[in-house]
């Protein structure tokens, strides 16, 4: 059973949750840019939350099932379509053979995933098949005539509306962030400018990071710092007063003062933007950051659960 590419789309590659314990030899840990979206995909089509999966750009791929598959789609809204009959986004689906998965209008949204049964195949380096594209090794970029091999599995699981695992995904979001490092050497009223103002991403935005453009912000004084750790969400501050949020495909290091982090379950908010969309920041505690990731994993859970027992309902019946 397989997934034949006919169009490959703009930038669409393998990618999970990204290549662990490597960061100590200078190699990044990637990954896809939307975890939420990712995870919830592999949970919806029963799959382990590491294995890998479709990240897609507008234009998207256009791909022929060549057996009947399942498969699930979340993130940012393409507008599927399965040979002509509209799909629902963060649900899972089945294909027959010979259906056409196509997207055809860029509702919202930079990142679309799309999960098959035990995961998407490309190369795997460091335990990871994520596509690390500075490097060009690991995971697969794909081209028209490719396959992917994958199995046959049930279908139509989605999310329920009372759940919170559902981004809420904004052309203009406010993210929460925890204080950096250096925060508490701005000025005042470059705080000020930081937590009231908001900020517009420039064409300079890739999976390493998203360069902003807003009012510059300054600290008390000028320092020479020494090259530190730097994570998914670091804020760093550009010697022309101007910020830099750092994504997935980050470097490991840095030399920039690190005003802020964005909490793990504000960073989704971030990965479906793109030029020309804003944001803002909003600080809390470290605590409540922790609440927050805690209470997400705790509903992801429960969806796992849920889907698990689907499963064996309907192994039961049959």
């Amino acid at each position: 059973m397989a997934l034949i590419i006919r169009k490959p789309g703009i930038l669409t590659t393998v990618q999970d949750l990204g290549r662990l314990g490597a960061r100590k030899f200078g190699i990044n840990t990637g990954g896809v840019m939307d975890r939420a979206a990712a995870r919830v995909a592999n949970d919806l089509i029963g799959n382990d939350e590491s294995a890998s999966v479709l990240e897609m750009h507008f234009p998207a791929p256009e791909i022929e099932f060549a057996d009947d598959t399942a498969f699930a789609i979340t993130g940012a809204d393409f507008g599927a379509e399965l040979s002509g009959r509209p799909l629902n986004n963060w649900t899972s689906h089945l294909a027959k053979r010979s259906d056409v998965l196509r997207f055809r209008k860029k509702i919202f949204g930079a990142r679309s995933y799309l999960a098959i049964r035990d995961g998407v195949d490309g190369n795997e380096w460091l335990e990871s098949r994520s596509t690390n594209l500075a490097v060009a090794i690991g995971g697969r970029r794909f081209v028209a005539g490719d396959r992917i091999e994958c199995p046959a599995d049930v279908a139509g699981r989605s999310l329920s509306a009372g759940l919170s695992l559902m981004p809420r995904y904004s052309r203009f979001p406010t993210v929460r962030i925890v204080a950096g490092p250096e925060f508490e050497f701005l000025t005042a009223s470059a705080e000020r400018t930081f937590l009231t103002d908001g900020f517009t991403l420039t064409n300079d935005c890739n999976r390493m990071g998203y360069r902003l453009s807003g009012r510059p912000i300054h600290m008390l004084h000028s320092r020479e710092m020494v090259s530190a750790a730097v994570a998914f969400g670091t804020i760093q501050l550009l010697p022309d007063g101007q910020v830099i949020v750092l994504m997935a495909d980050h470097q490991t290091s840095g030399g920039y003062p690190r005003i802020g982090n964005v909490i793990s379950v504000d960073l989704p908010l971030l990965a479906q933007l793109g030029p020309n969309d804003g944001v803002s920041f909003q600080m809390i505690a470290i605590d409540e950051a922790e609440r927050l990731a805690q209470r997400f994993e705790r509903e992801l859970n429960y969806l796992r659960v849920g889907c698990k027992l689907q499963s064996q309902n309907a192994f039961d019946r049959s």
